[in-house]
């Protein structure tokens, strides 16, 4: 049977399950593949740290220098993260005529232009199904299962750190501090979570999607982005109440040749699919024009998921014969296309203040929203606590523009004690 040299830079928790991977499933990856795949070489920044794998030491190194000279190394996997040295490995072993699989979501969202250029210009593959859903097939599903729809929407909870956090504050009735720290105890979060919590890493997943999605470049900096560390307890058991979830959603629409993206926790209807979405998993919803509903479901990251992504990712090399390069998606781009601004999307909304108890000040706050064309489906007047009361709105749908002008303007009442929450509700109609 042939063999195939790779080399993998980083051993953090990707590359273990991907070491694991390509020894447990030895046998049956080299019957699908044709080859026999052979770790020829690790980068790691310290070669005496002591690590879980029993990994021989002279695959080790700390010199890229090494894989890039190495002619018989034709397939290079970067799992380090990040973006500067990551990016750079990536071009250079590209140049050095070699193959290259990552799980880079931050450097794909960012640099991905150039990367997919410097792959076709070099004529080597590129792929990179572990960047977005770790062990869910979304980008084969978009590129190949997918291209005779026009996509008209992909929505998804695509953060199994955050949905973590959230199913742990809804079905156990913690809060976000507990939750977290739940969540950084199995190793879900990181030391410094801000990435996952405030959806910085959502955005990167749906840049990368929406691009493919919609035929068009998407910049993380295009998309508005809010994250889950202010959604509190008393909004979860709001939420049950009116017969939603909370759950951080990736939105990308497109309507009239415009395109909607947003990330931001939303109440999501109980009864849809999405809604029980539980734990650290994953789900991904599409709508097609020809397909229509879809939804795509599974571990969206951990070791052996994603490794699993990775691996596929080898095996869809080889079975290419290493040298067919494959395409560039900024190829089937259909030009750029305009990107709405925050303001002029349209929500339903949950907007959750804290008033001085009086008459009068619900029928001001009605009237305010009703002056800025903001409809109102229900309003909740809840526990007084002291003077003041928590008056709970939800909307029909409205323009963002329409919400922010109606609160700016009842932040002047001197009967407004505070704004608790604002949250939008997304019926997927």
């Amino acid at each position: 049977m042939k063999k195939i040299k790779i080399a993998i830079l980083g051993l953090g928790n990707v590359g273990r399950g991907v070491w694991n991977i390509l020894h447990t499933n030895r046998n049956e990856i080299a019957k699908r593949s044709g080859y026999e795949i052979e770790i020829s070489k690790i980068l790691v920044r310290d070669l005496n740290k002591d690590r879980e794998l029993e990994v021989p030491k002279e695959l080790l190194t700390n010199d890229m220098e090494e894989i890039l000279n190495n002619k018989d190394i034709k397939v290079v996997v970067e799992l380090i993260g990040g973006a500067g040295d990551a990016k750079d490995y990536m071009l250079r072993a590209m140049k050095a005529k070699k193959h290259v699989v990552t799980a880079n979501k931050l450097v794909l969202a960012n640099w991905g232009e150039e990367l997919f250029s410097t792959a076709e210009n070099e004529e080597v593959m590129f792929y990179y199904e572990a960047s977005v859903g770790g062990g869910i097939p979304i980008i084969r599903e978009i590129n190949e299962s997918l291209t005779a729809n026009k996509i008209q929407q992909i929505t998804g909870i695509i953060n199994g750190t955050t949905n973590y956090i959230l199913s742990k504050m809804t079905l156990d009735g913690m809060d976000f501090e507990s939750a977290l720290k739940g969540a950084q105890e199995k190793g879900y979060a990181e030391a410094d979570p801000t990435s996952d919590v405030e959806g910085h890493d959502v955005v990167y997943k749906l840049a990368i999607m929406s691009s493919l999605a919609f035929g068009t470049r998407v910049h993380p900096d295009n998309i508005y982005r809010e994250g889950i560390s202010k959604v509190t307890s008393i909004d979860i058991e709001y939420a049950k109440k009116f017969g939603y979830v909370i759950k951080l959603l990736a939105i990308g629409k497109e309507e009239n040749n415009k395109l909607e993206l947003r990330v931001h926790p939303s109440l999501v209807p109980a009864t849809h699919p999405i809604a029980n979405v539980n734990d650290a998993f994953n789900a991904i919803f599409i709508k097609g024009n020809a397909v229509g509903d879809l939804m795509l479901y599974g571990r969206g990251a951990g070791d052996l998921p994603t490794g699993s992504a990775v691996v596929g990712d080898i095996i869809s090399i080889l079975r290419n014969n290493e040298n067919e390069f494959n395409f560039n998606p900024s190829k089937n781009y259909l030009g750029l296309k305009q990107i709405k601004k925050a303001e002029e999307n349209q929500s339903e909304f949950y907007i959750r203040l804290n008033v001085r108890d009086k008459a009068g000040v619900l029928g001001a706050i009605a009237s305010t929203f009703g002056e800025n064309k903001v409809s109102i489906v229900s309003v909740t007047q809840d526990v007084k606590c002291e003077d003041f009361v928590s008056l709970v709105f939800i909307t029909h749908k409205s323009l963002e523009k329409n919400i922010r002008k109606s609160i700016e303007k009842i932040k002047e009442s001197e009967n407004l004690n505070r704004v608790e929450s604002i949250l939008r509700i997304e019926n997927f109609s």
